[in-house]
C-alpha cells in the first residue's frame, strides 16, 4: 500500500516520505480501514518533530484521525462490520499504522460507525478534537444548565466544545481574536462571542455570566487573567494545551477564586471515558448537533505540507485526500 511514513523525528519536508509498504492485516479484536481521508491535529506534527517523542517500531506512520471504510476484521470481530463506513481516533497512539495510508488497522472500539448522511469531512474532523472537548467539557460532571466559557472557539477543539455543550444544554460564551474566527464560533452556536483583545472582554462576559461553571482552555498562562475574571468557587478551568513556556500560576488569586484546574490529555484517559465519549459524539452526530470545520486538503503525496499548515495554524481542519 501506499503510505506517508518517518523513521527518526525531524522537520516535516526532512523525515516524511511516501513509499509502499506491505498491506497490514487485521489481528484479534481489530478492524482494517481502507482509509478515506486522514485528519491531522497538532500532536501529530509535534509527535513528528520529536517534541512529544514516543518509541518508534521501525517506521511510524503518522496520524490519530480519519474516516474510511472497515474491508476486514480480525478474529472476535463481527463480520457484519465489514463495508461500514467509520470515523477513526487514536489510530497512531501506540501503534506504527496511522491514517496517512491507504489502509489502517486498528483495535475494533476505535473505528466508529458514521451516521448516514455524515460526511467523511466531518468524520475526519473528530477523533482527538471532539474527544478532547468531550472530556474537558464533563470530566467534572454534567453542563446541562450551566455557563461554559469556551476559549478559541474557532479551533477544532474549541467548535465541538462550543456544539457538545450545546447538545448538552449549556449556555455558551466564546473569545476569539477576529471577525473571521467570530463568524466560525457563531456558525458552531455560540450564544456570545467576545474578542478577547477588547479591553471590556472580561464586562461582557460577566454580564453573560457574572461566573462561568466551565471554562474549555487552550492557553492557560495567557488567558488566565481573563478567565480569573470570571470564575468562582463553582469553576472549572480545564487546560488543554501546552504554551511554549509554562506559566507561573498567581496561587493568591486562584485561591481568592476558589478555582479549580484540569488538566486533559487522551493518551492517559482512561478506556471507559474514552468509550463514553465515543457514545455521547455518537449520539450528538446521529441527532445532527456536530458541524465539519472549514476543510483544507492536500493530496497524500504532500504530507510534508499538510503538517506544516497544521504548525502554522491554519484555520479549520487540515486533511489529506488517499488515494
Amino acid at each position: 500500500m501506499k503510505a506517508a511514513l518517518f523513521e527518526r523525528h525531524g522537520p516535516a519536508a526532512d523525515v516524511l516520505r511516501v513509499t509502499d509498504v506491505e498491506t497490514p492485516e487485521p489481528g484479534p479484536g481489530e478492524v482494517r480501514v481502507r482509509m478515506r481521508l486522514s485528519g491531522i491535529n497538532p500532536t501529530d506534527w509535534k509527535s513528528r518533530a520529536g517534541h512529544t517523542p514516543r518509541p518508534m517500531d521501525g517506521f511510524q506512520i503518522p496520524h490519530l484521525d480519519g474516516a474510511g471504510v472497515i474491508d476486514a476484521v480480525g478474529a472476535g470481530v463481527d463480520a457484519r462490520r465489514i463495508g461500514q463506513r467509520v470515523w477513526v481516533w487514536m489510530a497512531a497512539a501506540g501503534r506504527r499504522w496511522g491514517t496517512a495510508a491507504q489502509w489502517s488497522v486498528l483495535p475494533s472500539r476505535h473505528a466508529v460507525p458514521l451516521p448516514d448522511g455524515v460526511s467523511d469531512e466531518l468524520g475526519a474532523c473528530l477523533g482527538v478534537p471532539a474527544m478532547t472537548a468531550h472530556r474537558c467539557l464533563v470530566a467534572d460532571g454534567s453542563v446541562s444548565g450551566k455557563s461554559v466559557l469556551v476559549a478559541g472557539g474557532a479551533g477544532a477543539v474549541g467548535h465541538f466544545a462550543i456544539e457538545l455543550a450545546k447538545f448538552f444544554g449549556a449556555r455558551v460564551a466564546t473569545t476569539v481574536s477576529g471577525p473571521q474566527k467570530a463568524e466560525l464560533a457563531r456558525k458552531a452556536g455560540a450564544d456570545l462571542v467576545v474578542n478577547y483583545r477588547e479591553t471590556d472582554a472580561a464586562d461582557k462576559l460577566r454580564a453573560f455570566a457574572p461566573t462561568m461553571d466551565r471554562i474549555v482552555e487552550l492557553a492557560l498562562g495567557a488567558n488566565l487573567e481573563l478567565d480569573l475574571a470570571v470564575c468562582g468557587s463553582s469553576t472549572n478551568i480545564v487546560d488543554y494545551a501546552a504554551e511554549p513556556t509554562d506559566p507561573v500560576l498567581p496561587v493568591r488569586k486562584c485561591m481568592n477564586a476558589n478555582v479549580t484546574i484540569r488538566f486533559v490529555l487522551l493518551y492517559t484517559v482512561p478506556a471507559d471515558v474514552m468509550d463514553q465519549a465515543v457514545t455521547d459524539i455518537s449520539a450528538a452526530l446521529a441527532a445532527g448537533a456536530l458541524t465539519e470545520l472549514p476543510v483544507t486538503r492536500f493530496p497524500l503525496d504532500e504530507v510534508a505540507a499538510a503538517q506544516d499548515a497544521v504548525e502554522a495554524g491554519a484555520v479549520g481542519k487540515v486533511v489529506l485526500d488517499i488515494p
